[in-house]
């Protein structure tokens, strides 16, 4: 019966060290997709920019005329 207990107690050993890595994983994955969010363009503010390039452009098509 103790060789029984011995072994379910390192299963339960190898469970909870796999998800110690799994949640170190996960840690180190959400850190690096805020690292990714912070640094990419907003889409609302690359749709401006191009805007505004395009009202200048027209502008100054209008004046060349």
């Amino acid at each position: 019966m103790e060789a029984g207990f011995a072994r379910v107690d390192g299963a339960l050993a190898l469970l909870v060290q796999r998800s110690d890595q799994t949640d170190k994983a996960l840690a180190d994955h959400e850190t690096r997709l805020d690292a990714l969010e912070r640094n990419r363009w907003p889409l609302h503010a690359l749709s401006g920019l191009v805007g505004l390039g395009s009202f200048g452009v027209a502008l100054y098509a209008l004046m060349a005329r």
